[in-house]
């Protein structure tokens, strides 16, 4: 799967199965509204904090496979797997941070 990195877009194998994911202005939208957060610096300042939840991972990947055109809800998300465990969510959840907010949001290694 070609995914445009310009375009904020990352690739994810989730169950065996490679999915496009993108923090579309949706997507962004979705988070600030669960997270109650008043602007994306009120996301980037969260998700830079280094303690990302396993429920924050989830929404967060399920906001990406929506914002890339994939209608899977997050409780879908939840049961889903990556070949490295929680520390591959952990790598998804970095990567598609990064891609759409640059280096300030990537969180810390440890979930």
């Amino acid at each position: 799967m070609t995914v445009n990195k310009r375009r904020g877009e990352v690739a994810a194998e989730l169950d065996g199965k490679t999915y496009r994911l993108c923090l579309t202005l949706g997507a962004l939208a979705e988070l600030e509204a669960t997270y109650a957060a008043d602007d994306l610096g009120a996301l980037v300042e969260r998700f830079s904090r280094g303690r990302l939840s396993a429920l924050d991972m989830i929404r967060i990947v399920g906001a990406g496979l929506r914002g890339g055109g994939n209608d899977i809800a997050d409780d879908e998300v939840g049961n889903m797997q990556t070949a490295d465990g929680i520390a591959g969510f952990a790598s998804i959840v970095a990567e598609l941070l990064t891609a759409t907010f640059g280096a300030a949001a990537e969180p810390a290694a440890n979930p």
